[in-house]
């Protein structure tokens, strides 16, 4: 019943939030309830089951349900200050338009349903939709309008897909009609295999978008650019590592059926697009908002690419999973601050951020040497993993376009990154009273930290689990 409990849990907490009168209560609720949600996640084992097997806590969920958790937790209390501070706008939707993300997302990472995945994908896609609105002007509304728009593109493609693979298996030679990925994978090389593959290059199109793979990004620059720094976060860390483990469920069908490499040749062309696409857009790149949506693209493009990969880069891409989550905390809300203090979010405008908002400042250098996998942080370690993937399976054109585009993304973002943080204080930055303060900032701290021990020691359990949801990855083939 602890899987029933941490989806209807939010879902409790978003009615309560909604019932409650106090605008400074509500944010305690969304915090609190992330907390307990966090304590609910660590104590889920492989196995746990409800519903006849259609919810179920399998290695891949397990990873993936603990990454959004401990990703929501820190945004949630980062959002009790934040919420404080942006007084002026009612909380009431957004609170409530949170827990309900959770609770989507939750059933997401548990769900053992084709069907039941897309509608959980839905859900959390409409939930964040009005989340990007938070602002309540013409370019927000313009961001989450295309959110929606191309969104729903994606889930219809999802939907289309998701019914070719059921065509797939009722027409098979198995004849099942099955959509629990336990019989698919049991009855995967009696699939129809032309169905089976139309369906998969309609899913990863589809969930592909959510993700923000090239060239089905466009949402992502609007989205991440107009939208508080908390919600960039949740899209970047949650709303993309849920899609991915869509996909990765799809994945394991597709190697049951013996199409595997088909799948895998799908994911390197995607995975080598989208760091193309970021390498370009983020040189140069004036706003450093929308220079995190591309930084977000390119690192989608990393995980579908150890996935492509395979053999030890499979570890490497789930390592990627954790590391470049806990990384866009530190960016967002970061760049979050560093926006509220200036009242603006180019470089035109926004300079000398180590002297105007120190911590947030330095935690913004650190966030990026983070995110461009230097050492000692943790994407460096899982970035290093799919590159000697890369090389022990001979894909020598993959590792050198792999490295280039890091080389590029890394000078192209920096350029960006050391224009906000360097030099004197811009004179926009004495247009507003914002200051760091603890709560504003001990939540990137956490993260930071995370990251950092991630990339010195990773801890035993998570290094298991890691390895356990890559064997599931290795065994459905």
């Amino acid at each position: 019943m602890l899987l029933l409990g941490l989806i209807l849990l939010p879902l409790l907490a978003a009615l309560v939030a909604a019932l409650t009168p106090s605008a400074r209560a509500r944010p305690l609720i969304v915090a609190g309830t992330a907390l307990l949600h966090l304590a609910g996640a660590l104590s889920v084992r492989s196995g746990d089951a409800i519903l006849g097997g259609w919810f179920l806590a399998d290695p891949l969920g397990r990873l993936i349900l603990l990454v959004v958790s401990v990703l929501f937790s820190l945004c949630a209390l980062y959002g009790v200050e934040y919420l404080r501070v942006r007084k002026e706008r009612p909380n009431l939707v957004f609170c409530v338009c949170l827990l309900t993300f959770l609770s989507m997302t939750t059933a997401i990472t548990v769900a053992q349903h084709l069907a039941v995945v897309w509608v959980a994908v839905e859900g959390a896609t409409l939930s964040t939709a009005v989340l990007i609105y938070f602002n309540q002007n013409a370019r927000s509304l313009e961001a989450a309008w295309k959110y929606l728009m191309i969104g729903s593109v994606g889930i219809a493609l999802a939907l289309l897909g998701s019914l070719f693979v059921a065509y797939a298996a009722l027409h098979g030679a198995s004849g099942d009609e099955s959509l629990l990925f336990g019989s698919l994978l049991e009855h995967g090389s009696g699939l129809s295999r032309p169905w089976l593959r139309a369906g998969f290059v309609l899913l990863v199109v589809g969930y592909g978008t959510k993700m923000g793979l090239a060239p089905m990004h466009t949402w992502k620059p609007d989205a991440y650019g107009e939208a508080p720094g908390i919600i960039g976060a949740l899209l970047a860390g949650g709303m993309t590592n849920c899609a991915f483990l869509a996909l990765l469920r799809v994945y394991r069908v597709m190697q049951a059926a013996g199409e595997g490499a088909f799948a895998r040749e799908l994911f390197l062309g995607f995975g080598l697009v989208s760091m193309a696409v970021a390498a370009v857009f983020m040189s140069g790149q004036r706003d450093f908002k929308r220079m995190l949506a591309y930084s977000s693209v390119e690192h989608m493009g990393i995980l579908v690419i150890g996935i492509g990969v395979g053999g030890i880069a499979l570890a490497g891409a789930l390592l990627h999973v954790i590391n470049n989550a806990l990384t866009k905390v530190v960016l967002f809300l970061s760049a979050g601050n560093i926006h509220r203090a200036y009242g603006s979010k180019t470089i035109d405008k926004v300079s000398g951020a180590l002297r105007r908002v120190p911590l947030s400042g330095a935690l913004f250098l650190a966030g990026f040497f983070a995110i461009t996998g230097s050492p000692p942080f943790g994407p460096f370690i899982s970035e290093l993993t799919i590159l000697s993937g890369a090389m022990a399976g001979r894909h020598f054109v993959v590792a050198a376009l792999f490295l280039t585009f890091l080389v590029v993304i890394f000078f192209g973002m920096g350029a960006t990154v050391l224009a906000v943080v360097q030099g004197p204080v811009s004179p926009a930055g004495g247009t507003t009273d914002f200051r760091d303060s603890f709560w504003k900032t001990a939540p990137m701290l956490a993260a930071l930290v995370m990251v950092v021990i991630m990339g010195v020691w990773i801890p035993g359990v998570v290094y298991d689990l890691v390895l356990e949801a890559a064997k599931t990855l290795e065994g459905a083939s």
